[in-house]
């Protein structure tokens, strides 16, 4: 069942105004939720929908919820994380500078559930015309009632306010932004204790994505269970997928998960197959950090099954053979692409963005741009590979944030899938300035998991 819960309205002139919003069914949800139900009613429904986080870690959103504390008289936030940093990912974007008042309803709905009167919305600040797009229309939801003291008589009170970040990609890791949003300098936080328990200004704090919050208008309107019958399995839903690289119709996709990969990739009514008639040489299935997959690994598991659009398919093989969801940050790359060249790019990123706190990734990233920089242009050693790989596994889970094994696995799994091209970097210095590798030999199962 092909479904369109966030974007249906999408190709509507003027949608992201309150009057035609709401002409096309807008803020019906929030005027359920404030006259037939429970703030409990709203977070079971969130619950039995199934919602996974959409931000990249997937998880359980309504399992989110109920650990935030409840302190008698402390305030209680929720902060929408709008930084969407990842690259590769850009529907967060797209749907904020189409329906604005869709992410609105869903703040509102996601407050009223949470017990928050003053929530935020962090924005990054490349998205500068996307702010101001959402302050016009949180100025619409305020001036028809929606946002402000009383709303529509029900006694909840909400107020929103957007704030901006200055472009940090450590920012989109929810303590960091709450330490920008407090206005220091963006450094993720040791936890415990949680932001459930101690978040924004030590108070209790919530945060979700933006395709996450958005979604729980629809699963409002049409029921936790409703919800949960779209989809697969344990991925219910829809999904928004970011996709880009040597495709025919780059673009923003809402997809109902479980559809397959293969359907995605070559459909017309999708990606519409490779650029240029030419063959397909990997795929970054959820943004830059989750593990890349070599061609024979992109519409099949190693198993030989249907590589679906799931959370689970996706990771079926774990990241011996499998990759992640991710952000849905979904990256084609042809024939004519060069593994270690991209890996280099990713490092150097991640190196960048590093805050500096763990020597690991202070450090490991360092390192990694420079003996990739090294195998790129033709000044590598075979040992530099196994380097990289040791540099890689120092750094992985031995970070106070997920950045550092961000930027690990996609080296990892470059190495792993694509390790013939990198020798090949080595054994032919000065032909790799000039012409680009191709396809990888494919591997069998049993040498995979070898």
């Amino acid at each position: 069942m092909d479904r369109k819960l966030l974007l249906e309205h999408i190709g509507v002139e003027g949608i992201h105004t309150h009057d035609v919003y709401r002409k096309n069914g807008g803020y019906k949800a929030v005027e359920k939720a404030l006259k037939s139900m429970s703030p409990d009613d709203v977070v079971e429904e969130v619950k039995k929908s199934g919602l996974r986080g959409r931000g990249g870690a997937g998880f359980p959103t309504g399992m989110k919820w109920s650990f935030i504390a409840k302190p008698e008289g402390v305030p209680r936030h929720l902060l929408c994380n709008a930084d969407e940093s990842e690259p590769g990912t850009f529907k967060d974007r797209y749907l904020m500078e189409k329906i604005p008042h869709l992410l609105i309803e869903g703040m509102i709905l996601s407050s009223y559930a949470l017990g928050c009167n003053q929530s935020y919305i962090y924005i990054r600040g490349e998205y500068m015309y996307v702010l101001q797009i959402l302050e016009k229309a949180i100025a619409e939801a305020y001036a028809n009632g929606w946002l402000g003291k009383n709303i529509k008589g029900s006694g909840f009170n909400l107020d929103l306010a957007v704030s901006t970040g200055a472009g940090a990609y450590i920012c989109g890791e929810e303590t960091a932004l709450i330490e920008s949003l407090e206005g220091k300098r963006g450094n993720p936080r040791i936890k415990p204790p949680f932001p459930a328990v101690k978040g924004l200004w030590d108070r209790p704090t919530v945060v979700n994505n933006v395709e996450t919050i958005a979604a729980v208008v629809p699963i409002v309107n049409e029921g936790g269970d409703a919800y949960a019958q779209i989809g697969i399995g344990r991925s219910t839903g829809t999904k928004l997928i970011s996709a880009s690289g040597n495709i025919n119709n780059p673009g923003v996709y809402e997809i109902t998960l479980g559809l397959s990969v293969e359907e995605f990739l070559y459909s017309d009514k999708y990606l519409g197959g490779i650029k240029n008639g030419k063959k397909l040489k990997a795929c970054v299935p959820g943004g830059s950090s989750v593990p890349i997959l070599p061609h024979y690994l992109v519409c099949k598991t190693a198993a030989g099954e249907d590589r679906l659009m799931t959370y689970e398919s996706l990771s079926d093989g774990g990241f011996a053979t499998g990759s992640m969801l991710g952000s849905g940050g979904f990256i084609v790359y042809d024939e004519d692409q060069c593994i270690v060249r991209n890996t280099w790019n990713f490092s150097r990123f991640y190196h960048h963005e590093s805050c500096g706190q763990c020597s690991p990734c202070r450090e490991g990233t360092g390192w990694m741009e420079k003996v990739l920089h090294r195998l790129e242009y033709g000044h590598g050693k075979m040992e530099d590979i196994d380097l990289l790989w040791d540099i890689q596994r120092k750094i992985e889970g031995n970070t106070i944030c997920p950045l550092g094994d961000a930027a690990a696995w996609p080296v990892a799994a470059a190495i792993r899938h694509f390790r013939e091209e990198f020798e090949w970097h080595v054994k032919e210095p000065k032909l790799c300035m000039t012409k680009n590798y191709g396809l990888v030999t494919e591997k069998t199962f049993e040498t995979v998991n070898a």
